[in-house]
């Protein structure tokens, strides 16, 4: 299935090659633009597919996904799961639900991602769910690049191991190649 994934973001154009400033400051020589993919209803279909199939035992009401990355992701998910689909935004910096969507105590909850690297923009969008009582069973992406243990389960369409540098260290930065900030968050 990983294979079948991986060739889907290559046709798609969502596997970048190149120098990239990633939001955590840090330089990588590939970039997963998964709303390439996404953009594509089939594929975004058969990725999420994947996902659908190794969750089918685990019980959802709703899955949430962060804006902007989750929104295509979270409503196939939920489409195929045949549960709602809602998103979090910022508003104002700040993770929030907004346009009338609700979350409710005790329902199980499916965070569902484009890409997780680091899961902050996840672990934003559970506060906010936690916060009204919600019970966040997962974590789920199309494209897995976490190294770090994340607190959730992290179910993934594909995990794929991705070279980061700082700044200093960064073998593209000494070569001279330009650096791109294909990501929508903002750096701190």
């Amino acid at each position: 299935m990983e294979k079948m994934v991986i060739q889907l973001l290559k046709e798609s154009g969502a596997l970048l090659e190149g120098h990239f400033l990633l939001s955590s400051g840090r330089h990588a020589d590939r970039y997963f633009q998964c709303a390439k993919l996404l953009q594509y209803p089939d594929k975004a279909a058969k990725a999420m597919k994947v996902i659908a199939d190794q969750i089918k035992d685990l019980s959802v009401d709703i899955v949430v996904g962060p804006a902007m990355g989750g929104i295509v992701a979270a409503y196939e998910l939920g489409r195929q799961l045949g549960v709602p689909a809602i998103f979090t935004e910022r508003e104002e910096g700040k993770m929030t639900l907004r346009r009338g969507f609700e979350v409710h105590a005790g329902q199980k909850v499916l965070v569902v991602e484009d890409v997780v690297t680091t899961g902050k923009s996840s672990l934003e969008t559970i506060e906010v769910l936690e916060g009204f009582g919600a019970e966040v069973v997962g974590i789920a992406c199309v494209v897995n690049r976490s190294s770090e243990p994340i607190k959730y389960p992290l179910y993934h369409a594909v995990k794929l191991d991705v070279l980061t540098w700082d700044k200093e260290d960064c073998p593209l930065c000494k070569q001279g190649v330009p650096i791109v900030k294909p990501g929508s968050r903002k750096i701190v």
